[in-house]
């Protein structure tokens, strides 16, 4: 009896030291951490800034307590709205686009288990594909060209309007009006003294 009892007592301890062993080389779910499971925009990603509206992070189980900052390539923080949960899901809206440029997005959140985990994701926002034209350029352009005839015409008009006195001194041509004015005088009174002179004669 003393040795069947003993080979029952080593057989149930080497049960339970096998149990033990099992259990303590075998994780449980119960005490594994939750993770980022994805992330939009994802890790080292390029978006545009017309197509990024919100940040969504998600997990592998359902997290508490979410932190969301957006940094830019300076350290600078970037406004975001107040995370919110929705499932294993937690999402922050973005205020307004981004400048193009290299973006961190820095989260923390609770885990289903109570063990706080955090990390980061760096993207990079595209910039515009069209190059802006210079204020200067777009002013040359949109003023009227003017032609070297029409830069001539002004010049032309004025010598026209000028007439015949332009280069000739103003008492030139008021003496030679009146050497016209004796002259016709000079013939209207000789023309007078011809009839009186014939009807002297006939007398």
């Amino acid at each position: 009896m003393t040795l069947s009892l003993h080979r029952h007592v080593r057989a149930a301890a080497a049960v339970g030291l096998a149990c033990a062993t099992f259990l303590a080389t075998t994780p449980s779910p119960a005490f594994a951490h939750d993770a980022l499971k994805s992330s939009s925009p994802a890790k080292n990603a390029q978006v545009s800034a017309s197509s990024l509206e919100e940040i969504e992070l998600e997990y592998t189980a359902s997290v508490k307590f979410p932190f969301v900052v957006l940094h830019d390539a300076k350290g600078t923080e970037v406004p975001l709205g107040k995370p919110r949960l929705a499932g294993p899901k937690v999402v922050a809206d973005v205020k307004g686009p981004l400048a193009a440029g290299a973006y961190v997005i820095a989260w923390r959140v609770v885990s289903s288990d109570g063990h706080p985990i955090e990390g980061e994701i760096p993207f990079r926002v595209k910039g515009s594909s069209s190059p802006t034209p210079a204020a200067g350029a777009g002013a040359t352009q949109n003023a009227p060209s003017t032609s070297p005839a029409q830069e001539a015409e002004p010049s032309e008009a004025g010598a026209s309007s000028a007439g015949p006195s332009a280069g000739v001194p103003g008492w030139i041509w008021g003496g030679a009006a009146g050497l016209v004015v004796l002259g016709a005088f000079v013939v209207l009174r000789g023309a007078r003294r011809g009839p009186e002179r014939e009807d002297a004669n006939a007398d």
